[in-house]
């Protein structure tokens, strides 16, 4: 399983298609699962980072940050 993962409730599917797509756009991320009706309320979608970010035992040396 994903670290993080985002989740995406709509109203109708449309709703939620639209938005699935608003989010990997804006957050760089992937469905991993297509807007359905079977989990209750509404409509969800799901999608996960496409780029993972660094842990703490990943090595860091070389990133700087400019200011």
């Amino acid at each position: 399983m994903d670290d993080v993962s985002y989740m995406v409730r709509g109203s109708t599917r449309a709703v939620c298609q639209r938005e699935l797509e608003h989010i990997c756009l804006l957050l760089d991320a992937a469905p991993t699962m297509l807007p359905a009706d079977t989990v209750g309320r509404g409509w969800t979608a799901r999608a996960v980072p496409t780029t993972k970010a660094p842990d703490a035992e990943d090595d860091v040396r070389g990133l700087s940050v400019s200011g």
